[in-house]
C-alpha cells in the first residue's frame, strides 16, 4: 500500500530537518538529502509499526487522510506560507 506525505526540510545550525506532514514524523542528516533519505525510513518504519499493532487505520484517520476506492487519499494542501508575529515585551 502506498501512503503519499508532503515532507518540509530546513536547516537547523548545521543539521537539516526533514518533517513529513500530515503523519508528524521527523528526521535529521548533515545534507538535506541525508534529512530525506533518514525521513522516508522514520515514515516506513511508523507505518510498519502501526500496521503491527494493528492501528494503521486510526492513525491514518487522525492525520486527516480518506479511504476513497481502495486507497488511502492525503489530506488536500492549500498553501505553505511563512508569517512572522510581533513579540513584545
Amino acid at each position: 500500500m502506498e501512503i503519499e506525505f508532503n515532507a518540509q526540510i530546513w536547516r537547523e545550525g548545521h543539521q537539516f530537518i526533514a518533517h513529513a506532514t500530515p503523519l508528524d514524523v521527523a528526521s535529521s542528516g548533515s545534507t538535506a538529502e541525508a534529512a530525506r533519505a533518514a525521513l522516508s525510513e522514520a515514515v516506513d518504519l511508523f507505518l510498519k509499526t502501526a500496521a503491527e499493532r494493528g492501528t494503521l487505520e486510526e492513525v491514518l484517520e487522525d492525520a486527516g487522510y480518506e479511504r476513497q476506492e481502495g486507497r488511502w487519499r492525503s489530506p488536500d494542501w492549500v498553501a505553505m506560507e511563512r508569517h512572522t508575529a510581533l513579540v513584545t515585551a
